[in-house]
């Protein structure tokens, strides 16, 4: 299907949802609201994620601005709920309207309600889309004059949804320069105008990075590995626990901690070679798992550039990876740890992960060069400081277009 293809349907969509649309722009004019905001943040979810980790850390990049951020899908958990609220922005969950699937007229409605709202601002605002399906609905109706940026994570799925809406936005903001490329390559199959090309611009994902860590003090009798994240099937819950049941199997000095809400994601089988942990909330207590692992380990069939990575090397953690998104990028071997040769042969990735653990345990020296070499890295590259700034700057300059 063409660029021009995807316009043509998104226009006779807008032409059939119409009525739905002016239902509720009629409710905004009849209870407008009483405030006004600078930004106007759409996200799906709250819950536990890294892409929703990142949308917390942007929040908060903004705090001197009024802004409302709006959820639009019912979130599985409390997750990065409270990071949100510490921005102290109006904090407004719609799902029940937007996510309504045997109500989905609400969902039509709620497009005009919100674009009028919007549009209905004295103060110019800005509306920023972290990767939201029902702020691209709304983009159209939205003034042309108002800017839009949106925030992509990495090329799924997702990535034919946005399409049809590339001409309302201003900007489009990417954390992986693999999903660049593919995205230039999509836009080149479906023949998008180069000016779409030219907006995209990349942001890396920031992060608090300790000035120290204890990573020169630790023992090297025994690895640490810590698997962090969520049991969707491309992280491959099961086969991270497949290479800590190897470990133990072969004796080796290893010790296994798995965090999230997994536990019915790992085969039974393995459960006695790893410790598992269950969700973690608390910012300072995922700090503390980073603080005292050695390893930390992705085992995921495609990802962005993964914040677990970010996060464990700021604490000096060697890095075990699978060869997928922007990790070959910029993760370098043996600098920074080891990025397996597979993504689809789990049997070379276990014995590359059990030859890597090995070498591990028997080079003091090459662990704790590694160590300090990534937390140094983490803190040029990944520093919450350097990724609020770009924002901000991204942000003046659309405020600044007239």
């Amino acid at each position: 299907m063409s660029f021009r293809i995807f316009l043509i349907k998104r226009k006779l969509e807008d032409i059939l949802i119409r009525i739905f649309v002016g239902i509720g722009r009629d409710i905004a004019l009849k209870n407008p609201l009483q405030e006004e905001f600078d930004i106007y943040f759409f996200f799906p979810f709250y819950h536990t994620g890294g892409a929703e980790k990142v949308h917390a850390a942007l929040v908060n990049s903004f705090r001197d601005r009024k802004c409302v951020v709006l959820f639009t899908r019912k979130s599985n958990d409390e997750g990065f709920k409270s990071e949100f609220q510490k921005s102290g922005h109006k904090i407004l969950d719609i799902s029940p309207y937007t996510d309504n699937k045997k109500k989905y007229w609400k969902n039509l409605v709620w497009r005009g309600l919100i674009s009028a709202h919007i549009n209905r601002q004295k103060k110019k605002p800005l509306v920023i889309n972290g990767q939201c399906n029902f702020a691209y609905k709304i983009s159209p109706w939205i003034k042309k004059e108002i800017p839009q940026i949106e925030l992509i994570h990495s090329f799924n799925s997702f990535a034919a949804i946005r399409i049809p809406f590339l001409p309302f936005y201003r900007q489009t903001v990417m954390i992986s320069t693999k999903a660049i490329e593919q995205y230039k390559d999509q836009y080149l199959r479906l023949n998008v105008p180069q000016e779409y090309v030219n907006k995209i611009k990349f942001i890396s994902n920031g992060i608090v990075v300790p000035a120290e860590t204890n990573y020169k003090t630790r023992s090297f009798e025994v690895v640490k590995v810590l698997y962090s994240g969520r049991s969707t099937p491309e992280k491959r819950v099961q086969l991270a626990a497949k290479i800590a049941a190897a470990a133990k199997e072969e004796k080796l000095s290893a010790q296994f901690t798995f965090v999230g809400e997994i536990k019915d994601a790992v085969p039974s089988e393995f459960k006695d070679a790893i410790r598992l942990v269950g969700r973690v909330i608390s910012v300072d207590e995922m700090n503390r798992f980073y603080g005292e692992s050695d390893v930390i380990l992705i085992t995921s069939s495609e990802e962005g550039f993964p914040m677990a990575i970010m996060e464990g090397m700021a604490y000096g953690c060697i890095v075990m990876a699978t060869p997928v998104g922007d990790i070959p990028n910029r993760i370098k071997q043996p600098e920074n740890g080891i990025i397996f040769t597979s993504v689809t042969n789990e049997a070379e990735i276990v014995r590359q992960s059990l030859d890597f653990l090995k070498l591990l345990l028997k080079d003091e020296v090459y662990r704790k060069k590694i160590a300090e070499s990534n937390h140094r890295l983490a803190q040029e590259n990944f520093s919450i400081e350097k990724f609020q700034a770009e924002w901000r700057s991204l942000v003046n300059a659309q405020n600044n277009v007239a």
